[in-house]
């Protein structure tokens, strides 16, 4: 039977949770009273996650497992299961339980109502540092004005998508993906539910520091070449200013009997013009690293072993 609702939950070393994740996502969707399937995408976890997850499959064949041959990261997790939904809405949610399911019913009457597409927006975020909740906000409204998509702020990957957008989005062939992002590309009628997100309900974060920042630059340099155009505009303001200083110091030396002392204000202005054109550099680097991934057309993921789906998809290797 053909699942009316498909629940992707990308998982990795996440073997304190994960039992207890199955356990309310199969609650929850069990009161709708429909056909639907969890499909649980082990990223190359090196704790007990897959066996536990095996072991789950075992009993209950609502459940699919789709394990990676190595951990390829989130965004490919998420783009495994949606290609291998089946549902006519698919929801999308992680492991840890900071995103509750029991918002599921609330999305689904949206989505019902008409909405292609339906996010959750955190409202307050519970078991997070001020630094962190103080960065995760900047870092929203930040991405919101450099790209060229209307992204919405304090969202993640918690959401529904109807199986319109998500068989548009399975034909995007970008290999370095932002779900988010591309979700909101594409368009649509969308609209939010708002959720206190909790903390963990056991684990560690899959999302430090390092890898937040990546997941911003991959957002910023997927959807908007602006970083490139305010290079450009430094680079103008920088060597106006150069020039500037050039007339002076000429002045100095042609009409007055002071003179520039000390080279200790040439190496400040020759570090501070060195320091932008190395950023400009770096940020050159970052566009060009992804044309690079993009050409050498690799698959997004390989999927070494699928437990109760026999579906083929043609993202992975």
């Amino acid at each position: 039977m053909k699942p009316e609702f498909s629940v992707i939950v990308p998982a990795y070393n996440e073997q304190e949770v994960i039992e207890e994740s199955y356990k309310r996502l199969s609650a929850v969707m069990k009161e709708l009273n429909e056909p639907y399937e969890l499909i649980f995408i082990d990223d190359g976890s090196r704790d007990n996650t897959a066996r536990i997850l095996a072991g789950i499959c075992e009993e209950d064949k609502n459940v699919k497992l789709l394990r990676f041959s190595r951990n390829f990261g989130h965004m490919p997790a998420i783009t495994a299961g949606m290609d291998y939904a089946r549902g006519s809405a698919v929801l999308v949610i992680d492991a840890d339980l900071q995103d509750p399911p029991e918002l599921f019913p609330k999305m689904i009457e949206k989505w019902r109502e008409g909405y292609d597409v339906v996010y959750g927006k955190r409202s307050e975020r519970k078991g997070e540092t001020a630094f962190k909740k103080l960065t995760a906000g900047m870092y929203y409204r930040f991405l919101r004005r450099m790209t060229d998509v209307d992204l919405p702020v304090d969202t993640g990957e918690f959401r529904l998508i109807d199986r319109k957008v998500c068989d548009v989005i399975k034909h995007i062939k970008e290999k370095n993906r932002y779900i988010r992002g591309l979700v909101s590309w594409v368009g649509f009628k969308q609209t939010a539910v708002e959720y206190v997100r909790e903390k963990r309900f056991a684990g560690e974060t899959k999302y430090p520091l390092g890898k937040m920042i990546k997941l911003a630059m991959n957002g910023i340099t997927a959807f908007s070449y602006k970083p490139l155009k305010l290079a450009t505009h430094l680079g103008l303001g920088i060597s106006a200013l150069s020039f500037l200083y050039l007339l002076i110091v000429l002045y100095q030396r042609l009409f007055t009997n002071s003179t520039a002392e000390g080279w200790a204000s040439m190496v400040a202005i020759v570090l501070f013009s060195q320091g932008i054109v190395l950023i400009v550099l770096g940020l050159m680097g970052e566009y060009i690293g992804r044309i690079f991934e993009e050409i050498k057309d690799r698959p997004i993921y390989i999927i070494d072993e699928i437990l109760n789906s026999e579906q083929v998809s043609d993202n992975e290797g």
